[in-house]
């Protein structure tokens, strides 16, 4: 059983035994290629909950009524990619063992993996639902296959053809995109449109939601490492948000790439902040 963080995300301090959902934090950005600084972001996130409201006027819903335990940040190898992930996946493993939802707080795109993999092992025709505004489709980034550039064609080294569904994405290298359209993903650049459709037709298959927070315009959210403009709204990715959960099956999920120190007004921290929350309270049936 795990122990409760002494610091929590808002209202997420009900008993291990009692939640639905578990919280944990991967402060991993080791693989980073433009600025680092999202290991910081699961801390940063769970001091700055307390400026939220734990009820949320866009789903009528409520913290105070959800079953959420935050088991805290794993402490991670910053030397081995590899190493890190594994201790990840142990998290995952005990939370999926005790018949719970992994929701992971990142750390950089890479850590995804890990949870992937035991969500993968427990559920073998999961498909995934990735926002974001990167592919994350390359075979190597700098001679490295385990990098935050890479993660998204890691996760189809597990689940092959037809089973990866992209949204928002609007910046990569142009074998990415090729990569792609050859059948191997599902992408939709630049938005969410078509997300609906994608829902309805996956409707009743265990999904992987994750989110990568550079999906949302600089100008909402300057604080992430690698920032790309032509961006959706904090309100678009609320509505993806709800859109995605409240039908569907989840079986596992995860919020990435805020780089809390790049915004100094706390604005990006804060609107992610609002991301998790909305997230919750959206998986919350």
């Amino acid at each position: 059983m795990l122990e409760r963080n002494v610091e929590t995300f808002i209202a997420c301090d009900c008993e291990y035994g009692d939640a639905d959902i578990v919280l944990f934090g991967a402060p991993f950005d080791s693989t980073t290629s433009y600025r680092p600084g999202a290991r910081f972001a699961s801390r940063a996130i769970r001091g700055e909950s307390y400026g939220l409201e734990t009820y949320s006027p866009y789903q009528n819903k409520d913290l105070a009524d959800c079953r959420v335990f935050d088991s805290g940040d794993i402490e991670l190898s910053m030397g081995s990619s590899e190493l890190a992930l594994e201790q990840i996946s142990a998290r995952t493993a005990q939370i999926l063992l005790d018949d719970k939802l992994p929701l992971m707080i990142g750390g950089e795109h890479l850590v995804t993996l890990g949870v992937f993999r035991e969500v993968y092992k427990k559920h073998p025709d999961v498909k995934i639902i990735h926002l974001d505004a990167h592919a994350d489709l390359r075979q190597e980034y700098l001679g490295v296959e385990l990098s935050h550039a890479c993660v998204i064609r890691r996760c189809h080294d597990l689940v092959g053809d037809g089973r990866i569904f992209q949204f928002g994405i609007r910046s990569g290298d142009r074998s990415e995109f090729e990569w792609s359209q050859s059948g191997h993903t599902e992408m939709h650049k630049f938005d969410f449109d078509g997300l609906s459709k994608t829902v309805e037709t996956l409707k009743g298959s265990p999904i992987y939601l994750t989110i990568d927070l550079d999906v949302l315009d600089p100008a909402f959210f300057p604080g992430t490492g690698t920032p790309e403009a032509g961006g959706v709204s904090f309100k678009d990715l609320l509505q993806a948000i709800v859109t995605v959960c409240s039908p569907s099956y989840i079986v596992g999920c995860d919020v990435n790439e805020l780089s809390p120190h790049y915004d100094q007004s706390g604005a990006s921290t804060a609107l992610a902040c609002k991301v998790v929350r909305e997230l919750i309270l959206a998986l919350q049936k």
